[in-house]
Protein backbone atom coordinates (compact mmCIF):
# COMPACT_ATOMS: atom_id res chain seq x y z
CA UNK A 1 0.00 0.00 0.00
CA UNK A 2 1.39 3.43 -1.17
CA UNK A 3 0.78 6.62 0.54
CA UNK A 4 3.05 8.56 -1.59
CA UNK A 5 0.80 10.64 -4.27
CA UNK A 6 3.40 10.71 -7.38
CA UNK A 7 4.94 13.65 -9.19
CA UNK A 8 1.54 14.73 -11.09
CA UNK A 9 -0.37 14.39 -7.83
CA UNK A 10 2.27 16.56 -5.92
CA UNK A 11 2.00 18.84 -8.98
CA UNK A 12 -1.39 19.12 -9.13
CA UNK A 13 -1.70 20.21 -5.45
CA UNK A 14 1.12 22.69 -5.32
CA UNK A 15 -0.53 24.72 -7.98
CA UNK A 16 -3.73 24.51 -6.67
CA UNK A 17 -2.68 25.25 -3.14
CA UNK A 18 -0.61 28.51 -4.93
CA UNK A 19 -3.60 29.58 -6.99
CA UNK A 20 -6.43 29.47 -3.99
CA UNK A 21 -3.98 30.97 -1.54
CA UNK A 22 -3.31 33.78 -3.86
CA UNK A 23 -7.04 34.14 -5.96
CA UNK A 24 -9.34 32.82 -3.52
CA UNK A 25 -8.29 32.89 0.38
CA UNK A 26 -8.12 37.14 -0.13
CA UNK A 27 -11.45 37.23 -1.11
CA UNK A 28 -13.50 34.12 0.24
CA UNK A 29 -14.74 36.44 3.44
CA UNK A 30 -16.05 39.36 1.01
CA UNK A 31 -17.45 36.43 -1.35
CA UNK A 32 -19.36 34.71 1.59
CA UNK A 33 -20.93 38.54 3.01
CA UNK A 34 -22.00 39.64 -0.31
CA UNK A 35 -23.32 36.48 -1.19
CA UNK A 36 -21.56 37.26 -4.32
CA UNK A 37 -20.44 34.70 -7.21
CA UNK A 38 -16.60 34.36 -7.35
CA UNK A 39 -17.03 34.87 -11.36
CA UNK A 40 -13.87 36.52 -11.56
CA UNK A 41 -11.81 33.28 -9.52
CA UNK A 42 -13.85 30.88 -11.64
CA UNK A 43 -12.63 31.91 -15.02
CA UNK A 44 -9.26 32.10 -14.07
CA UNK A 45 -9.83 28.15 -12.92
CA UNK A 46 -11.39 27.68 -16.39
CA UNK A 47 -8.18 28.61 -17.80
CA UNK A 48 -5.66 26.77 -15.92
CA UNK A 49 -7.47 23.91 -16.65
CA UNK A 50 -9.26 23.35 -12.87
CA UNK A 51 -12.88 22.74 -14.36
CA UNK A 52 -11.49 20.18 -16.59
CA UNK A 53 -10.19 18.15 -14.13
CA UNK A 54 -11.87 14.83 -14.31
CA UNK A 55 -12.70 15.69 -18.29
CA UNK A 56 -10.15 13.61 -21.20
CA UNK A 57 -7.52 15.09 -22.49
CA UNK A 58 -9.36 14.09 -25.92
CA UNK A 59 -12.03 16.73 -25.12
CA UNK A 60 -9.91 19.78 -23.37
CA UNK A 61 -9.61 18.66 -20.47
CA UNK A 62 -6.46 17.40 -17.71
CA UNK A 63 -6.97 13.73 -17.52
CA UNK A 64 -6.36 13.89 -14.25
CA UNK A 65 -7.09 10.75 -12.01
CA UNK A 66 -9.61 10.73 -9.37
CA UNK A 67 -7.50 11.53 -6.32
CA UNK A 68 -5.78 14.69 -7.83
CA UNK A 69 -9.19 15.98 -8.50
CA UNK A 70 -9.98 15.29 -4.74
CA UNK A 71 -6.68 16.89 -3.66
CA UNK A 72 -7.41 20.16 -5.93
CA UNK A 73 -11.11 20.42 -4.15
CA UNK A 74 -9.29 19.79 -1.08
CA UNK A 75 -7.32 22.75 -1.43
CA UNK A 76 -10.03 25.39 -3.08
CA UNK A 77 -12.15 24.25 -0.15
CA UNK A 78 -8.93 25.39 2.35
CA UNK A 79 -9.26 28.90 0.85
CA UNK A 80 -12.81 28.99 -0.45
CA UNK A 81 -15.67 26.79 0.93
CA UNK A 82 -17.76 28.34 -2.02
CA UNK A 83 -15.65 28.15 -4.80
CA UNK A 84 -14.89 24.62 -3.91
CA UNK A 85 -18.73 23.79 -3.82
CA UNK A 86 -19.11 25.59 -7.69
CA UNK A 87 -16.52 22.92 -8.92
CA UNK A 88 -17.76 20.14 -7.47
CA UNK A 89 -20.86 21.19 -8.43
CA UNK A 90 -19.68 21.87 -11.86
CA UNK A 91 -18.25 17.82 -11.89
CA UNK A 92 -21.00 16.46 -11.58
CA UNK A 93 -22.24 17.51 -15.19
CA UNK A 94 -19.07 16.52 -16.57
CA UNK A 95 -18.91 13.51 -15.05
CA UNK A 96 -21.75 11.50 -16.64
CA UNK A 97 -20.61 13.83 -19.81
CA UNK A 98 -17.41 12.05 -19.85
CA UNK A 99 -18.94 8.28 -18.64
CA UNK A 100 -22.08 8.26 -20.83
CA UNK A 101 -22.37 10.77 -23.90
CA UNK A 102 -21.91 10.19 -27.15
CA UNK A 103 -19.04 11.43 -29.03
CA UNK A 104 -21.25 14.32 -30.73
CA UNK A 105 -21.83 15.19 -27.23
CA UNK A 106 -18.63 15.10 -25.81
CA UNK A 107 -17.33 17.17 -28.42
CA UNK A 108 -19.83 19.90 -28.32
CA UNK A 109 -20.45 20.01 -24.67
CA UNK A 110 -17.38 18.47 -22.95
CA UNK A 111 -14.62 20.86 -24.43
CA UNK A 112 -16.53 24.39 -23.44
CA UNK A 113 -16.93 23.18 -20.31
CA UNK A 114 -13.26 21.81 -19.31
CA UNK A 115 -11.85 25.45 -20.62
CA UNK A 116 -14.65 27.79 -18.57
CA UNK A 117 -18.18 26.90 -19.17
CA UNK A 118 -20.17 26.52 -16.09
CA UNK A 119 -21.98 23.16 -15.67
CA UNK A 120 -25.21 21.96 -13.14
CA UNK A 121 -26.46 18.60 -12.70
CA UNK A 122 -30.54 18.11 -11.75
CA UNK A 123 -31.88 15.75 -9.83
CA UNK A 124 -33.55 17.14 -6.18
CA UNK A 125 -37.13 18.38 -6.55
CA UNK A 126 -39.65 19.76 -4.04
CA UNK A 127 -40.60 16.08 -3.57
CA UNK A 128 -37.78 14.20 -4.17
CA UNK A 129 -34.49 14.67 -1.99
CA UNK A 130 -33.63 11.86 -0.13
CA UNK A 131 -35.99 10.06 -2.26
CA UNK A 132 -34.21 10.25 -5.59
CA UNK A 133 -36.70 7.53 -7.29
CA UNK A 134 -39.61 9.92 -6.88
CA UNK A 135 -39.50 12.28 -9.54
CA UNK A 136 -41.94 14.22 -10.86
CA UNK A 137 -40.45 16.33 -13.51
CA UNK A 138 -41.32 14.21 -16.72
CA UNK A 139 -40.05 13.98 -20.52
CA UNK A 140 -42.36 13.12 -23.41
CA UNK A 141 -40.90 12.32 -26.59
CA UNK A 142 -42.53 14.23 -29.35
CA UNK A 143 -41.08 13.77 -32.81
CA UNK A 144 -37.62 14.80 -33.08
CA UNK A 145 -37.33 16.32 -29.77
CA UNK A 146 -38.15 16.08 -25.55
CA UNK A 147 -40.78 18.03 -24.34
CA UNK A 148 -39.71 18.27 -20.43
CA UNK A 149 -41.90 19.58 -17.51
CA UNK A 150 -41.55 19.88 -14.12
CA UNK A 151 -39.44 21.21 -11.58
CA UNK A 152 -36.22 21.27 -9.55
CA UNK A 153 -34.87 22.56 -6.51
CA UNK A 154 -31.58 23.02 -4.54
CA UNK A 155 -29.43 22.75 -7.96
CA UNK A 156 -26.20 24.18 -7.39
CA UNK A 157 -24.73 26.50 -10.28
CA UNK A 158 -28.54 25.93 -11.55
CA UNK A 159 -29.08 29.40 -12.29
CA UNK A 160 -25.92 30.36 -13.94
CA UNK A 161 -24.87 27.11 -15.61
CA UNK A 162 -24.50 26.94 -19.65
CA UNK A 163 -25.30 23.40 -19.59
CA UNK A 164 -27.14 21.10 -17.30
CA UNK A 165 -27.81 17.65 -16.76
CA UNK A 166 -31.54 16.94 -16.40
CA UNK A 167 -32.86 13.45 -14.84
CA UNK A 168 -36.80 13.24 -15.82
CA UNK A 169 -39.51 10.33 -16.25
CA UNK A 170 -39.47 9.00 -19.37
CA UNK A 171 -41.76 6.11 -18.67
CA UNK A 172 -43.62 5.83 -14.93
CA UNK A 173 -44.76 2.42 -15.58
CA UNK A 174 -41.25 1.36 -14.91
CA UNK A 175 -40.16 2.69 -11.62
CA UNK A 176 -36.15 3.42 -11.50
CA UNK A 177 -36.30 2.56 -15.33
CA UNK A 178 -38.22 4.52 -16.68
CA UNK A 179 -36.00 7.20 -15.54
CA UNK A 180 -33.69 9.39 -18.27
CA UNK A 181 -30.98 12.42 -18.40
CA UNK A 182 -30.76 15.14 -20.87
CA UNK A 183 -28.95 17.57 -21.99
CA UNK A 184 -30.47 21.13 -21.54
CA UNK A 185 -28.13 24.60 -22.53
CA UNK A 186 -29.25 27.71 -20.88
CA UNK A 187 -31.43 29.62 -22.81
CA UNK A 188 -33.82 26.96 -23.97
CA UNK A 189 -37.00 28.19 -24.86
CA UNK A 190 -39.27 26.97 -21.28
CA UNK A 191 -36.34 26.35 -19.00
CA UNK A 192 -36.55 29.02 -16.62
CA UNK A 193 -34.49 29.39 -13.48
CA UNK A 194 -36.44 30.54 -10.69
CA UNK A 195 -35.26 32.47 -7.06
CA UNK A 196 -31.53 31.54 -5.59
CA UNK A 197 -32.37 30.97 -2.35
CA UNK A 198 -30.89 32.40 0.90
CA UNK A 199 -28.35 29.82 2.55
CA UNK A 200 -26.74 29.12 5.94
CA UNK A 201 -23.13 29.12 4.11
CA UNK A 202 -21.37 29.06 1.42
CA UNK A 203 -23.22 31.85 0.17
CA UNK A 204 -20.89 32.90 -2.43
CA UNK A 205 -22.37 29.59 -4.54
CA UNK A 206 -25.72 30.06 -5.99
CA UNK A 207 -28.13 27.19 -5.46
CA UNK A 208 -31.65 27.48 -7.49
CA UNK A 209 -34.65 26.95 -8.46
CA UNK A 210 -35.14 25.34 -11.43
CA UNK A 211 -38.70 25.22 -13.73
CA UNK A 212 -39.22 23.73 -17.29
CA UNK A 213 -42.19 23.96 -19.18
CA UNK A 214 -42.85 22.79 -22.39
CA UNK A 215 -39.35 22.57 -22.51
CA UNK A 216 -38.65 21.24 -26.02
CA UNK A 217 -34.36 20.04 -26.28
CA UNK A 218 -33.52 18.13 -29.59
CA UNK A 219 -33.70 14.12 -28.97
CA UNK A 220 -29.96 13.83 -29.90
CA UNK A 221 -29.63 15.64 -26.00
CA UNK A 222 -30.54 12.50 -24.76
CA UNK A 223 -27.97 11.18 -22.58
CA UNK A 224 -26.69 7.35 -23.22
CA UNK A 225 -29.61 5.32 -23.06
CA UNK A 226 -33.27 5.87 -22.49
CA UNK A 227 -34.61 4.64 -18.96
CA UNK A 228 -30.76 4.65 -17.76
CA UNK A 229 -31.14 8.42 -15.99
CA UNK A 230 -31.11 6.63 -13.15
CA UNK A 231 -28.37 4.72 -13.15
CA UNK A 232 -26.29 7.48 -14.25
CA UNK A 233 -27.58 9.25 -11.42
CA UNK A 234 -25.86 6.81 -9.11
CA UNK A 235 -22.90 6.67 -10.62
CA UNK A 236 -22.68 10.73 -10.66
CA UNK A 237 -23.46 10.75 -7.17
CA UNK A 238 -20.80 8.11 -6.51
CA UNK A 239 -17.99 10.45 -7.52
CA UNK A 240 -20.14 13.23 -6.26
CA UNK A 241 -19.25 11.85 -2.63
CA UNK A 242 -15.26 11.81 -3.25
CA UNK A 243 -16.02 15.53 -3.85
CA UNK A 244 -18.04 16.38 -0.64
CA UNK A 245 -15.29 14.02 1.42
CA UNK A 246 -12.83 16.17 -0.26
CA UNK A 247 -14.25 19.59 0.33
CA UNK A 248 -15.21 18.18 3.79
CA UNK A 249 -10.91 17.61 4.60
CA UNK A 250 -10.35 21.41 3.15
CA UNK A 251 -12.60 22.77 5.38
CA UNK A 252 -11.57 20.71 8.62
CA UNK A 253 -8.07 21.55 7.18
CA UNK A 254 -8.45 25.05 7.42
CA UNK A 255 -10.15 24.86 10.78
CA UNK A 256 -7.58 22.72 12.26
CA UNK A 257 -4.63 25.62 10.78
CA UNK A 258 -7.01 28.67 11.87
CA UNK A 259 -6.99 27.15 15.57
CA UNK A 260 -3.57 26.19 15.60
CA UNK A 261 -2.32 29.94 15.03
CA UNK A 262 -4.73 31.35 17.30
CA UNK A 263 -3.85 29.22 20.01
CA UNK A 264 -0.17 29.80 19.44
CA UNK A 265 -1.32 33.96 19.82
CA UNK A 266 -3.87 33.96 22.18
CA UNK A 267 -2.53 34.49 26.07
CA UNK A 268 -4.40 33.10 29.36
CA UNK A 269 -3.46 33.02 32.61
CA UNK A 270 -0.01 34.21 31.70
CA UNK A 271 1.23 31.85 28.94
CA UNK A 272 -0.43 30.76 25.17
CA UNK A 273 -4.33 28.71 25.41
CA UNK A 274 -1.80 26.12 23.38
CA UNK A 275 -0.16 25.25 26.55
CA UNK A 276 -3.34 23.89 28.31
CA UNK A 277 -3.95 20.11 27.76
CA UNK A 278 -7.77 20.74 27.46
CA UNK A 279 -6.68 22.69 23.88
CA UNK A 280 -3.95 20.30 22.58
CA UNK A 281 -6.71 17.37 22.94
CA UNK A 282 -8.86 19.59 20.69
CA UNK A 283 -6.26 20.11 18.26
CA UNK A 284 -4.81 16.09 18.61
CA UNK A 285 -7.94 14.68 17.94
CA UNK A 286 -8.67 17.33 15.00
CA UNK A 287 -5.46 16.32 13.43
CA UNK A 288 -5.81 12.60 13.88
CA UNK A 289 -9.62 12.71 12.42
CA UNK A 290 -8.97 14.81 9.44
CA UNK A 291 -5.94 12.56 8.34
CA UNK A 292 -8.05 9.61 8.97
CA UNK A 293 -11.21 11.47 6.56
CA UNK A 294 -8.15 12.43 3.89
CA UNK A 295 -7.02 8.34 3.58
CA UNK A 296 -10.54 7.49 3.13
CA UNK A 297 -11.09 9.98 0.07
CA UNK A 298 -8.30 9.21 -1.42
CA UNK A 299 -8.90 5.24 -0.69
CA UNK A 300 -11.93 5.85 -2.86
CA UNK A 301 -10.38 7.83 -5.06
CA UNK A 302 -8.02 5.07 -5.93
CA UNK A 303 -10.88 2.43 -6.10
CA UNK A 304 -12.42 4.80 -8.54
CA UNK A 305 -8.84 5.21 -10.29
CA UNK A 306 -8.15 1.45 -10.84
CA UNK A 307 -11.66 1.26 -12.08
CA UNK A 308 -13.10 -1.02 -9.36
CA UNK A 309 -16.25 -0.56 -7.56
CA UNK A 310 -16.05 2.18 -5.30
CA UNK A 311 -19.89 2.98 -4.19
CA UNK A 312 -19.44 1.76 -0.41
CA UNK A 313 -16.00 3.19 -0.19
CA UNK A 314 -17.52 7.07 -1.40
CA UNK A 315 -20.07 6.45 1.07
CA UNK A 316 -17.89 6.17 3.97
CA UNK A 317 -15.50 8.39 3.46
CA UNK A 318 -18.49 10.69 2.53
CA UNK A 319 -19.96 9.96 5.71
CA UNK A 320 -16.79 9.99 7.83
CA UNK A 321 -15.44 13.03 6.50
CA UNK A 322 -18.50 15.37 6.70
CA UNK A 323 -18.77 14.45 10.15
CA UNK A 324 -15.65 14.73 11.33
CA UNK A 325 -15.95 18.21 9.67
CA UNK A 326 -18.42 19.58 11.40
CA UNK A 327 -16.75 18.58 15.12
CA UNK A 328 -13.73 20.31 13.87
CA UNK A 329 -14.86 23.34 12.99
CA UNK A 330 -17.20 23.14 15.77
CA UNK A 331 -13.46 22.42 17.83
CA UNK A 332 -12.29 25.71 16.66
CA UNK A 333 -14.83 27.81 17.36
CA UNK A 334 -14.69 26.47 21.05
CA UNK A 335 -10.47 27.00 21.11
CA UNK A 336 -11.62 30.71 19.79
CA UNK A 337 -14.30 31.31 22.14
CA UNK A 338 -16.18 34.22 22.21
CA UNK A 339 -14.00 35.64 19.08
CA UNK A 340 -14.60 32.27 17.01
CA UNK A 341 -18.73 33.20 17.22
CA UNK A 342 -17.65 36.43 15.93
CA UNK A 343 -17.19 37.25 11.60
CA UNK A 344 -13.80 38.84 12.81
CA UNK A 345 -12.36 35.36 12.44
CA UNK A 346 -12.54 32.71 9.44
CA UNK A 347 -13.49 30.20 11.91
CA UNK A 348 -17.17 31.23 12.18
CA UNK A 349 -17.65 30.70 8.24
CA UNK A 350 -16.19 27.54 8.37
CA UNK A 351 -18.49 26.52 10.65
CA UNK A 352 -21.52 27.40 8.36
CA UNK A 353 -19.90 26.45 5.40
CA UNK A 354 -19.25 22.89 6.85
CA UNK A 355 -22.85 22.05 7.60
CA UNK A 356 -24.13 21.40 3.94
CA UNK A 357 -21.58 18.38 3.81
CA UNK A 358 -23.73 16.18 5.78
CA UNK A 359 -26.53 16.88 3.41
CA UNK A 360 -25.19 17.21 0.14
CA UNK A 361 -24.82 14.75 -2.15
CA UNK A 362 -26.93 12.21 0.14
CA UNK A 363 -27.53 13.18 3.44
CA UNK A 364 -25.54 11.30 6.46
CA UNK A 365 -28.82 8.74 6.80
CA UNK A 366 -28.68 8.03 3.31
CA UNK A 367 -24.95 7.41 3.52
CA UNK A 368 -25.49 5.27 5.87
CA UNK A 369 -27.99 3.49 4.29
CA UNK A 370 -25.90 2.92 1.28
CA UNK A 371 -23.01 1.39 3.65
CA UNK A 372 -25.34 -1.11 5.21
CA UNK A 373 -26.72 -2.25 1.75
CA UNK A 374 -23.03 -2.67 0.90
CA UNK A 375 -22.30 -5.01 3.91
CA UNK A 376 -25.03 -6.38 3.67
CA UNK A 377 -25.01 -7.61 0.16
Amino acid sequence: MDFELNDEQQMIRKMVREFAEKELAPHAAEVDAKGQFPWEAVHKMGELGLLGLNVPEAYGGVGADMVSYALAIEEIARACGSTALTVAAHALCTTPLALFGSEEQKRKYLVPLAQGKLGAFGLTEPGAGSDAASLKTTATRDGDSWVLNGSKIFITNGGLADVLIIVAVTDKSKGTRGISAFIVEKGTPGFTPGREEEKMGLRGSLTSQLFFENCRVPAVNLLGSEGDGFKYALATLDCGRIGIGAMSVGLAQAALEASLRYAKERVQFGQPIANFQAIQWMLADMGTQIEAARLLVHRAATLKDKGRRFTKEAAMAKLFASEMAERACHKAIQIHGGYGYVREYAVERFYRDVRLCEIGEGTSEVQRLVIARQLLG
